[in-house]
């Protein structure tokens, strides 16, 4: 055990003993002889009390972590975000490494400055879904930014960690050799390590940081939640189209598209994407917004139903897909690839000291995980949201074409979702709060006619968490 390494291992899972609450809960204030409280204003400050014990629990909670390997086959590629490893290979085992450390790894944080409308500094035990949200929209920020292909420059010195397959230290790409093309790598290198430093900004667990918690946490109020809340897969879609809306002047040529009845309208997309010319300009075709697809969707009923497997793996095949949003019951995880049958993922569940991202060169090793680890499909919960990115209006059309292959793949009578021509009923901007409370969305059939059946289980309409 060792609470210095983040990436040492996994931290504890499931809720603290029922006794904690109900020690935190019953003790936190004195009584008269008649047992009634003896001031009227105890409640608050007990409620304060109470968040601020929980608090601590948490993140001694999760500021453990265990040591544990992950094993990995050296036989069966491994599929990460459209790219495959095979890992008996030393140059793409250290190339899937390389690729995974540079992945951003958004974890629970403590020390922060207060949340509104709470005492809450830390999001330890509550948080992880809009954590594993952040890192879905990170990586689609890293492939609007950067290079295709980059990789973090430190993630190339990556030698050892913990997967059990023999290891190889990586030299990573060569910039060794003399003159005006040493000097053009070392610029180039020094320009994307800004624009790095500046995406990890935008999280940080300060008020000013566009997608960092408290901008998130604020932009949930609309759907009726607020700091210390569980959040669901599909609310944090809504909530991240939200956050990159109001932070176009910092992301101006980006949109997200969030799907409504597991359905992505074509036209919807075209019409949040294209922006009009200039009066004046003259052009073959409007200007196009990069877009970040976000579709909510549920894999079955209580449990994961074993027939989408094989269109999930297709999906994280596609190098237009950025991950899924979800995790295992009462665990919210960030799901970027698979190996056989077991899913790839980062989580979110270590409780980390707040970086100070308005001070130059604050250090970026905690936003960068080396440790892989791995899940049964079989334990995932159906709850998701799956995240695709496009550049252009080309990318997007490949993108309508190899998800909808993707999806033709599942044995089921209906698909995960639907690509649709035409338009849906608002857009695709409905709030998650606006949908009907116990309604589950069906899928679309062949016609496009859209079903809908009522549950009567609020299981189904959340995303239980932690």
């Amino acid at each position: 055990m060792n609470p210095s390494s983040p990436c040492e291992g996994q931290s504890p899972e499931g809720d603290p003993p029922d006794d904690w609450f109900h020690l935190s809960t019953v003790s936190l204030g004195t009584q008269g002889s008649d047992g009634s409280r003896d001031d009227p204003e105890e409640p608050e400050e007990r409620g304060r009390l109470k968040s601020k014990l929980v608090s601590a629990w948490n993140n001694v909670k999760y500021g453990w972590s265990f040591k544990s390997k992950a094993r990995f086959s050296k036989t069966s590629p491994l599929t990460m975000l459209g790219q495959s490893y095979l890992l008996s290979h030393g140059v793409e085992r250290d190339g899937f490494r390389r690729a995974f450390a540079t992945l951003l790894w958004l974890t629970y944080r403590r020390g922060f400055p207060q949340l509104d409308g709470s005492s809450l500094t830390t999001d330890s035990g509550w948080g992880c879904m809009l954590r594993s949200g952040q890192m879905l929209l990170a990586q689609g920020l890293l492939l609007h930014l950067l290079p295709p292909g980059w990789t973090w420059l430190s993630a190339n010195h990556v030698s050892k960690d913990d997967m059990e397959v023999q290891e190889s230290r990586s030299l990573g790409p060569e910039v060794t050799k003399k003159g005006r093309k040493k000097s053009i790598v070392s610029f180039l290198e020094s320009r994307t390590e800004v624009t790095h430093r500046r995406v990890v900004s935008w999280f940080g667990d300060h008020p000013i940081a566009p997608f960092g918690l408290h901008q998130l946490v604020e932009q949930g109020t609309s759907s009726g939640k607020k700091a210390g809340d569980w959040y669901g897969p599909s609310i944090v879609a809504h909530i991240l189209r939200k956050a990159v809306d109001a932070a176009s002047a910092e992301v101006s040529n980006l949109t997200v598209y969030v799907a409504q009845d597991c359905t992505v309208y074509i036209d919807d997309v075209v019409r949040l994407c294209e922006r009009p010319l200039s009066v004046g300009s003259t052009g073959p075709s409007p200007a196009w917004k990069s877009v970040i697809i976000l579709v909510p969707v549920r894999l079955g009923g209580e449990v994961l139903n074993p027939t989408y497997i094989k269109c999930v793996k297709n999906l994280l095949r596609l190098e237009c897909c950025i991950g899924i949003i979800g995790g295992k019951p009462k665990h919210s995880l960030f799901f970027v690839g698979y190996q056989d049958e077991q899913l790839l993922y980062l989580d979110p569940h270590y409780s980390q000291s707040t970086v100070d991202i308005t001070q130059d060169n604050f250090p970026l090793e905690s936003f960068h995980c080396k440790c892989p680890r791995k899940i049964s499909f079989s334990r995932m919960d159906p709850s998701c949201t799956i995240g695709f990115y496009a550049k252009s209006q080309k990318e997007f059309e490949l993108l309508c074409s190899a998800v909808s292959t993707a999806l033709s793949s599942s044995t089921e009578k209906y698909p995960i979702f639907t690509i649709a021509e035409g338009q849906g009923q608002d857009g695709g901007q409905e709030d998650e709060s606006d949908a009907p409370p116990n309604s589950i969305t069906h899928i679309l059939t062949k016609d496009k006619a859209r079903l809908r059946r009522t549950n009567n289980s609020n299981s189904m309409d959340e995303f239980v968490l932690l």
